[in-house]
């Protein structure tokens, strides 16, 4: 079976099916993909479709801590609360270091958490993952995106090199896509509504 198209509710209808015995705590669905592909906006888009549900974004949790080695970090203090069905408040050590304010939460009696980042689909975290999304994307379009979105001065461009020398050894190392219970083509030619449509594609070796 090739790609198809389906609408945003029939994708959670399918991750929901991944994990039909949670109870009395929120479903923890990780959305991953390639710096540019597109992760925020659809969890986004997902947490529009589901009311009452959360989004927890990576990009806060190694916020001035590290690209990649947070993952005790996000167990201990978000996934582990949640599996407990409490309410998560937590604000990093680097958050009071750096001054930033604010702390990362996630309210009681949620019933969907979208947690999205480059590198969650992880051997470490699977456990404690009810179902997961790899959106694969084109190289050229995400790499437009990222200047789009981020610029191209001398700093930015120097920090995506920093990046991409952490960001492919350890997608080659997980191969998140082997383990997704979604792939979703981030960018696709086959016709569709993109604020309320996936292209799904069949699962990857």
């Amino acid at each position: 079976m090739g790609r198809q198209v389906v609408s945003l509710l029939d994708a959670v209808r399918r991750l929901r099916d991944a994990a039909p015995d949670v109870i009395g705590r929120p479903r923890v669905i990780a959305i991953d993909g390639r710096g540019g592909a597109g992760k925020t906006t659809l969890a986004e888009r997902l947490r529009e479709v589901v009311p009452g549900s959360a989004i927890v974004h990576t990009d806060d949790i190694a916020w001035n801590h590290a690209y990649f080695d947070w993952g005790t970090l996000l167990l201990e203090n978000i996934l582990r609360p949640l599996h407990r069905g409490e309410a998560v408040d937590f604000r990093p050590e680097a958050w009071t270091t750096h001054g930033r304010p604010g702390s990362i939460t996630v309210p009681a009696g949620a019933d969907y958490v979208w947690v999205e980042g480059t590198g969650i689909i992880r051997r470490e975290l699977a456990p404690w993952l009810d179902a997961s999304v790899w959106i694969q994307g084109d190289l050229d379009e995400q790499e437009r995106l990222l200047v789009a979105r981020d610029g191209d001065s001398p700093e930015q461009l120097a920090h995506v090199a920093s990046w991409l020398q952490e960001e492919l050894p350890f997608l080659l190392r997980e191969q998140p896509w082997a383990r997704a219970t979604m792939i979703v083509a981030g960018y696709s030619l086959i016709d569709h509504d993109p604020e309320t449509e996936l292209v799904v594609a069949p699962p990857t070796a």
